[in-house]
């Protein structure tokens, strides 16, 4: 199908630490490169979200004594699952993937790096306050439609879907060009959540 210049494919968090071997691996996740490679080759544009933590997050497990990973606590905004020590910036577990190759990529937007907030979404906070200024972004590029790949489908993937829906793009999630943790029945949740918000669930062979 031929890809409106008004739309944009937006890449998360395809990092070292998301890919088996990582810190917080999801199960296949360097599967996806590849599919992905080629998705954005059908694109002009091209955005990715990259997981960028300091050290110490509000967001890790090691933050708070007696915690462990996947532990859920309370924090100022809401509740918070506690994961692994990950993305830290300047890592080799935050960097991309070896494999993407996305050169005509024209923004790498980078998220979840206030100390004491996380940020699943690409567009907005844990605290849904706070922006990343991604949907500005967009806007003043003409882009009225997203398509998102990347992970996790069930926390990441989700949330900046639901987010762009938000914001007033149409929203379409390629479910074979993401994989998903699957924690306690994160994906069925995640799955209901963007079809009640209107995201279109799709496979790559409607774009390729």
């Amino acid at each position: 199908m031929p890809i409106s210049p008004r739309t944009a494919l937006l890449v998360i968090d395809v990092q070292n630490d998301f890919i088996p071997g990582g810190q917080l691996a999801v199960p296949e996740g360097d599967l996806i490169v590849p599919l992905i490679n080629r998705l954005a080759g059908q694109f002009k544009q091209v955005v990715i979200a990259q997981d960028w933590h300091p050290a110490g997050h509000a967001s890790f497990a090691s933050s708070h004594p007696g915690r462990q990973p996947y532990d859920v606590i309370q924090l100022p905004y809401g509740e918070q699952t506690l994961w692994p020590d990950h993305c830290i910036q300047g890592s080799r577990g935050a960097e991309f993937h070896t494999g993407l190759d996305l050169p005509h990529a024209q923004l790498i937007i980078r998220k979840g790096c206030n100390p004491d907030i996380d940020s699943y979404s690409a567009f907005l906070e844990a605290d849904r306050v706070t922006t990343t200024g991604l949907a500005g972004y967009l806007k003043e590029r003409g882009i009225d439609t997203v398509y998102m790949v990347g992970l996790a489908l069930d926390f990441c993937v989700m949330f900046s879907a639901l987010d762009a829906r938000a914001a007033g793009f149409n929203a379409f999630v390629v479910l074979d060009a993401c994989r998903a943790i699957d924690l306690n029945g994160s994906l069925a949740t995640a799955i209901e959540r963007m079809q009640v918000a209107g995201v279109g669930l799709i496979q790559s062979t409607e774009i390729l």
